[in-house]
């Protein structure tokens, strides 16, 4: 498949066709990790920052609620005085 070089103010862009991007795996506003290998353009898909924050997230929230379960015998001053 070929495509043209187009002018972009001062850059250069390559329109890459839906196809290609479905191949490696990414759509369009993704970004790319570009480098030079043998004279050739390789364009490697970046994984996103929030790769992985959902178990993350899930480790942490585990954690947190052991240490509220720590800070339930603990009584404060007024306890006492309050009425549930």
């Amino acid at each position: 498949m070929r495509t043209a070089l187009r002018k972009i103010g001062n850059s250069v862009g390559m329109i890459v066709p839906a196809s290609i991007l479905g191949e490696i795996g990414t759509t369009a506003g993704a970004t790319l990790d570009l480098r030079v290998e043998d004279g050739k353009i390789i364009a490697t898909p970046v994984a996103g920052v929030h790769a992985g924050w959902a178990a993350v997230a899930a480790t942490l929230a585990d954690q947190t609620a052991d240490d509220a379960d720590a800070w339930q015998g603990f009584a404060n001053e007024d306890d006492a005085a309050l009425t549930w």
